[in-house]
């Protein structure tokens, strides 16, 4: 049995029938397998017209554009940011309808709770101070987050990004953690805030313009002022502050120096071991906590 001269529609000597569509007859050839084909499967190319298996094949081997960790560029749009601002926002109207007793209380941070309720280190950072200078707080926090979050969450992609903000909010409370004690009266004081996670971002920041070649002046002098203001200005805690810089610094250089062929691997590994850090170190002070309420008798 002979073989088409033409595609899967022809036969020898006829006239050459479309590849896809063999009851229609055409001189119509793709340009890069030669095949001929219909008007149906005529798709333009740069030069000439291709069928629609080549064009496929085309695409795969078109390599995505991917950001300086191997993440696809997506369309540009902060939806990441915008999402975690939204949070806040609505966070904030239910901290003010429900007040402190209803609401606030049952999500802040504060040590002597979270051992029981660790759900506290994440949800305390989408809450902000709701009385005296409350509006000031979150207007702070929001214009920040939208300054620098969304060229973190295009260089970095959103699964990063994602997961850098909550590990540096995660990491500013367990900071808080390790400062406080019973016998300064810290253990029991609540701390809200998305700043810690901000200050992630700021730590970020450093070996992502460092990759591109940026000035490092500015995070510089920026990431400064910003811890001093922690240590002068009242009911600021640099403790979280400190703890989200460290967090969103040890990440980013994770993120932006991981080898090409093993980005995967040190994001998603790199990302399990600070947390598994941060796990590790408030244990420790837990026990250290049980330890001196056991030697009082209390527990």
């Amino acid at each position: 049995m002979s073989m088409p001269q033409f595609g899967s529609g022809s036969a020898p000597g006829a006239a050459p029938s479309c590849k896809n569509h063999s009851d229609r007859v055409t001189y119509v050839r793709c340009q890069r397998c030669g095949d001929p084909i219909c008007p149906e499967c005529t798709n333009q190319a740069a030069v000439g017209v291709q069928c629609p298996q080549c064009v496929r094949e085309g695409s795969r081997a078109v390599r995505a554009k991917t950001t300086m960790t191997g993440a696809k560029v997506t369309d540009g749009r902060p939806v990441v940011t915008m999402t975690i601002i939204g949070i806040c926002v609505v966070m904030f109207v239910a901290q003010l309808v429900l007040g402190w007793d209803k609401f606030t209380s049952e999500l802040v941070f504060a040590p002597s709770r979270a051992q029981a309720e660790p759900y506290r280190f994440i949800t305390g950072a989408f809450l902000h101070a709701a009385s005296g200078g409350w509006l000031v707080h979150i207007l702070f926090n929001m214009m920040a987050l939208w300054a620098i979050g969304p060229q973190l969450e295009s260089m970095l992609g959103r699964w990063r990004y994602i997961v850098l903000y909550l590990l540096a909010a995660i990491g500013g409370n367990v900071s808080v953690l390790m400062f406080s004690s019973i016998q300064s009266g810290t253990w029991n004081v609540g701390t809200l805030g998305a700043s810690g996670a901000i200050f992630g971002l700021f730590g970020a920041l450093v070996p992502v313009i460092r990759k591109v070649g940026g000035d490092m002046r500015s995070i510089y002098g920026l990431i400064g002022i910003n811890l001093v203001i922690g240590f002068i200005v009242p009911n600021v805690s640099w403790e979280g502050h400190l703890g989200g810089l460290i967090t969103g610094m040890a990440l980013g250089y994770l993120f932006v120096r991981a080898p090409k062929d093993k980005r995967m691997l040190y994001s998603v590994g790199g990302s399990v071991l600070v947390f598994a850090i941060l796990v590790g170190l408030s244990l420790w002070k837990f026990a250290q906590f049980n330890a001196i309420l056991s030697s009082f008798g209390i527990g």
